[in-house]
């Protein structure tokens, strides 16, 4: 969290964490797309050649005032591949919440798991708080060898957080997830303010 005091902002980031290719870009897309363009920014991606998020993906939405402050979120996406880790780690840096994307697709269990310890390794790493809010989202359910959500929940030892089922490429579930990640941070910050 940021307070620009001279602007009245509050500035807040959340990261879209997974595997390469679970679709936290296309989350991101369909974001920017149905979104009023009064009230989001442009959306800004660094890619390779072969359509892969190579550093970061961030949009820019306002919401409603929060104490006299307009909340701007800050959305970002961290490279899927295991060899941009150091960056993911940077991107992961100084968020309010985190939204872990997982590919529901049977063959990507390690990936998945992977990607999971990875960012719980990393936000110990960086002392953000053991409560940060965090939503987990179950993409790709389209997929015809799509694992059960509940088993997807116990393979990556999901303990209470809330996680949705999702096919962002149609935009299902995208703005649920989303709406929930807005929720759990706005309510930290509430109660920081306080």
């Amino acid at each position: 969290m940021f307070i620009n005091w001279q602007l009245r902002e509050l500035n807040l980031k959340v990261v879209y964490y997974g595997p390469a290719l679970s679709g936290k870009t296309t989350n991101l897309e369909q974001i920017h797309a149905k979104v009023d363009p009064r009230r989001r920014g442009e959306l800004v991606s660094l890619k390779t050649a072969e359509d892969r998020t190579l550093y970061f993906d961030f949009l820019q939405l306002e919401l409603g005032k929060i104490s006299g402050l307009t909340p701007k979120i800050h959305l970002y996406t961290v490279p899927g591949q295991s060899y941009y880790e150091a960056s993911s780690k940077l991107v992961l840096r100084g968020a309010d919440g985190v939204v872990f994307v997982a590919d529901s697709g049977a063959n990507r269990t390690t990936d998945n798991l992977e990607s999971w310890e990875n960012m719980k390794a990393h936000l110990t790493s960086l002392n953000l708080p053991a409560d940060i809010p965090l939503v987990v989202q179950f993409n790709k359910r389209d997929l015809p060898n799509a694992m059960p959500a509940p088993l997807l929940r116990n393979i990556l030892h999901v303990n209470g957080q809330p996680t949705f089922e999702s096919v962002a490429v149609r935009g299902q579930g995208v703005f649920d997830t989303l709406k929930a990640i807005i929720n759990g941070v706005v309510k930290n910050v509430q109660r920081e303010m306080t």
